[in-house]
C-alpha cells in the first residue's frame, strides 16, 4: 500500500489543529484549573443553583478569578454544595459572600464573590458562610404580573 504525501500531510494539519483546539478549549474553560497552577477550591452552599453549572466563571469585581468545578446536592440539607476554585493570586476575605448573579434579563449567571472587611482570608477547603442562590427570573415576573394591583382593585 502506498501513501499519497498529500493525504499524509492534511491527515497531520487536521490532527494538529483537533490538538491545537483542544488546548485552547482547555485553557479558555478552565478545565483541568486546580492544583496543576496552583488554584485553591473553596466551598459555598446554596439554597438555589439554578443557572450555575460545573465550568461557570467566578467573578470579583467583575473580573473572573476562578471557575466552578463541583456541584452536588447534600441530601440531608437540601441544599447545592458547590467547590468554586480559584486562582491562587486571590485572596478572598474571611467574611465575604458568594452570590450568584446574573449578566443580565437574557444573560447567563456567575458567582460572584462580594469581598468583605475581614483581614483574615479564606484558605483552601475553607467555606463561605454567607451565600445567596440565585432568583428566578420567571418568579419574579409571574409575581410582578400577577402582583396585589389586580386584587386591590378588586379583580376589576
Amino acid at each position: 500500500m502506498k501513501e499519497n504525501p498529500a493525504e499524509v500531510m492534511m491527515g497531520a494539519a487536521v490532527l494538529a489543529a483537533a490538538v491545537g483546539f483542544l488546548v485552547f478549549a482547555s485553557q479558555s474553560t478552565g478545565f483541568g484549573a486546580g492544583a496543576a497552577n496552583g488554584a485553591y477550591d473553596l466551598r459555598a452552599s446554596f439554597r438555589s443553583a439554578e443557572g450555575i453549572a460545573v465550568g461557570t466563571d467566578i467573578r470579583l469585581a467583575g473580573v473572573k478569578v476562578g471557575t466552578v468545578t463541583g456541584m452536588m446536592l447534600d441530601p440531608a440539607t437540601f441544599r447545592a454544595e458547590t467547590v468554586l476554585t480559584v486562582q491562587p493570586d486571590i485572596q478572598v476575605p474571611a467574611d465575604s459572600t458568594a452570590v450568584i448573579a446574573s449578566e443580565g434579563l437574557l444573560g447567563g449567571n456567575f458567582v460572584e464573590i462580594m469581598p468583605g472587611g475581614s483581614f483574615d482570608t479564606l484558605a483552601a477547603g475553607d467555606a463561605f458562610f454567607d451565600t445567596q442562590g440565585s432568583v428566578s427570573v420567571v418568579s419574579l415576573l409571574l409575581k410582578f404580573a400577577g402582583g396585589g394591583d389586580a386584587a386591590a382593585e378588586g379583580g376589576q
